[in-house]
């Protein structure tokens, strides 16, 4: 049996699988984003404070997946709870240190006019200073999605959803050539989901971005 005809036998396992991995980074990537651009809107302005919170981000990136998934087994538990912690604490840093760069990067002349015309600092900062910011904070968010879509297979390792389980079931079935065709399956949809993912940042940065600031 040749690989498409595989792949045409086991075709809604890959789907409900990628389905499974859309998920598992969207809601991760959510929970990263609700925590990390309230800590640069918290910090960007006072550098202890923003060095601070990036070095932590920092130091959760640099842990292996596997021993950052394997020591969430204990308190957590196996499947989709050490999987969203896991993929949370990894896109925090790209999003912070972009969301930081975004909010120091507005001009201060238009936040001063903004405040010589009376605009109390929470609307200066809603109207003015996070749409700005905007686009390179879309960009952080891009940079993590495309890191989480690759780790993401990781999860599998503690039961987690997603195009991983292919992959790793393929791996225990190495030397055998449908082990060979689940490995390919899994790989080839995250990339598939990479450059879908890709080409949906493209249309946000469209929509939610006016032509102004992106050019």
């Amino acid at each position: 049996m040749g690989f498409f005809e595989f792949a045409a036998g086991n075709w809604r396992d890959v789907v409900d699988a990628a389905v499974a991995h859309v998920v598992l980074v969207v809601v991760a990537l959510a929970l990263a984003t609700a925590i990390a651009v309230p800590l640069a809107v918290l910090t960007y302005r006072h550098q202890m404070g923003r060095t601070a919170v990036i070095g932590v981000a920092g130091v959760f990136l640099t842990i292996p997946s596997y021993a950052l998934f394997g020591l969430l087994i204990a308190p957590l538990g196996l499947g989709n709870a050490p999987a969203v912690v896991a993929l949370t604490l990894y896109a925090l840093l790209p999003i912070i240190r972009n969301a930081v760069v975004g909010l120091r990067s507005v001009d201060p002349a238009v936040a001063e006019s903004a405040r010589a015309m009376g605009m109390p600092a929470r609307r200066r900062l809603l109207l003015i200073d996070l749409p700005l910011a905007w686009p390179v904070i879309i960009t952080g968010m891009r940079v993590a999605t495309q890191l989480l879509l690759g780790i993401a297979a990781i999860a599998a390792a503690v039961n987690g959803p997603g195009l991983g389980t292919l992959i790793l079931n393929g791996l225990a079935k190495a030397g055998t050539p449908f082990g060979t065709y689940l490995a390919i399956e899994g790989i080839v949809g995250i990339v598939v989901l990479a450059i879908l993912f890709d080409l949906g940042y493209v249309a946000l940065n469209r929509l939610s971005i006016s032509r102004g600031i992106r050019d």
